[in-house]
């Protein structure tokens, strides 16, 4: 296996290792993807992530083939046709994290509440339509949701987060579920104030050609 392919594979397990300490997930209901090559590698489905070895990674190609012992994540579709329809995006986290889906339980979009909204690529965060794991009628849904946007909710579900790279995706993941947690608080005093969508567009403006870092803007 060449070392680049090995590095990506060891790349998810890290990054679904951290996905449970962190809190974004529990158990194995999330899932990480890489693009590589003409598809993607991609955690497999119903193993624990302590258990995973760069061999037990799964490959999809584009045509929904599949190479690996274990079969592909249940999400596999979704991660492809993101990827299909995305050049700019390279890495896909998914996660069931507490506040993001308290709020997708709800199908409550996260509006401008704070300037950092803007790192996601508009002003607001959409809720993806319901449908059931794993089906293509979810991987429509999310597909429309994550147009000109870097993240979304799932009906009922849970969130996804893109990213040029599996760093990147994975700051996204982490910021979309603080967001979704300042929101879910802010809630309990009452409807809170927005931010404008121009002001939204001017965080976006100041932060474009930056390549969306952390350091960037914090």
């Amino acid at each position: 296996m060449p070392q680049t392919e090995r590095n990506k594979r060891q790349a998810i397990i890290d990054h679904c290792l951290r996905m449970n300490s962190s809190g974004l997930n529990q158990g194995t209901s999330g899932n990480i993807s890489i693009r590589h090559d003409d598809g993607l590698l991609i955690s497999p489905t119903s193993t624990p992530y302590a258990d995973l070895t760069p061999e037990k990674i799964a490959y999809v190609h584009m045509d929904g083939r599949v190479e690996g012992p274990i079969a592909p994540s249940s999400e596999w579709r979704f991660h492809r046709d993101v990827l299909a329809s995305r050049d700019d995006v390279n890495a896909i986290v998914h996660a069931h994290p507490t506040y993001c889906t308290i709020l997708a339980i709800h199908g409550r979009e996260i509006p401008p509440i704070h300037y950092m909204v803007a790192i996601f690529g508009g002003p607001n965060i959409r809720v993806a339509r319901y449908a059931i794991y794993g089906s293509q009628a979810l991987s429509d849904h999310a597909v429309a949701a994550l147009e000109d946007r870097q993240a979304c909710l799932l009906d009922h579900h849970g969130s996804i987060a893109v990213g040029a790279s599996i760093e990147q995706a994975f700051w996204r993941a982490e910021e979309l579920e603080a967001l979704a947690r300042q929101y879910h608080g802010a809630l309990l005093l009452g409807e809170p104030p927005l931010l404008t969508e121009q002001q939204i567009q001017d965080v976006i403006d100041k932060i474009s050609g930056y390549g969306l870092t952390k350091t960037e803007v914090d």
